[in-house]
């Protein structure tokens, strides 16, 4: 395990009703459109990895496929045995998978190769367990951001908050490329075939007590930037938050805030 798979064991420990409540309607979006890559349809076998609030294993289910999805956060996998009662869920942690070599005809993974350190190693193993002609679809958010998108990290930059000493960098370009030939060529030097990568982009309406819920309760690198500073700096980057949000609120009172991802997919 490196540094950085620590720091996300940490991150993420008991923090799955508080990603329920803010950003996992954010990453359901592009969930049809990755089960479509990755081919998934009635009695197909599927992994879902990262499976987070289940969001994933459910559509897949609803597809008729027999879904088995993981996550390395037991909260996460407790909230998903309970909402997708269909599929089996279990803990595991990539890229230690606990299933026998080509099992699956499909594997997928939304937002979840950014989550480890070793991505060519969570890859080989993606990999491993699908069976030849099998596809993994996978998405990746896009660096950099769309305005929208950086909302939270802008307000933290206004805010004067430097990156806390303690937490490590999260792999680089040259390990994990967020530009669609860079991940496509990724997929293909794990020894996957027909790697293609396309951008998705939509608007996220949400409000923003909720956008900022995230963070406020911990989520994600920006949650524990927030955890690290003392409450009158966490106060100045509300104000900020506050401020900036200005810029996409919309007549319905929500905010509209321009998202982008990258959507790969290859074949095995």
């Amino acid at each position: 395990m490196t540094a950085f798979d620590a720091y996300e064991r940490r991150t993420w420990a008991g923090r799955a009703a508080a990603f329920a409540g803010s950003a996992a309607g954010l990453c359901a979006y592009p969930v049809p459109r990755l089960l479509d890559a990755a081919g998934v349809g009635a009695r197909s076998r599927v992994l879902d990895v990262g499976t987070g609030t289940g969001t994933v294993a459910a559509a897949a289910c609803g597809r008729g496929a027999a879904v088995t999805a993981v996550d390395a956060e037991p909260s996460m996998v407790e909230l998903a045995a309970r909402t997708v009662p269909s599929a089996e869920v279990l803990t595991a942690v990539l890229p230690e998978l606990p299933f026998g070599d080509g099992v699956f005809d499909a594997a997928v993974g939304n937002f979840v190769l950014n989550h480890v350190g070793r991505p060519d190693e969570a890859l080989a193993e993606l990999r491993r367990v699908v069976r030849p002609g099998g596809r993994i679809a996978l998405t990746v958010w896009v660096h950099p951001a769309p305005a929208g998108q950086a909302l939270l990290g802008r307000a933290v930059a206004a805010a004067g908050v430097a990156r806390p000493s303690h937490l490590p960098a999260p792999p680089g370009e040259d390990e994990l490329p967020h530009r669609p030939d860079g991940l496509a060529r990724l997929l293909a030097s794990a020894g996957l075939c027909e790697a293609r990568c396309e951008t998705l982009r939509w608007q996220h309406r949400t409000g923003a007590e909720e956008w900022w819920s995230g963070p406020a309760n911990g989520v994600g690198f920006l949650g524990q930037v927030l955890l690290s500073q003392d409450e009158r700096t966490r106060a100045e980057v509300r104000r900020h938050f506050d401020t900036l949000s200005r810029e996409f609120l919309r007549e319905d009172g929500l905010l509209a805030l321009p998202h982008a991802a990258l959507l790969v997919s290859a074949r095995r």
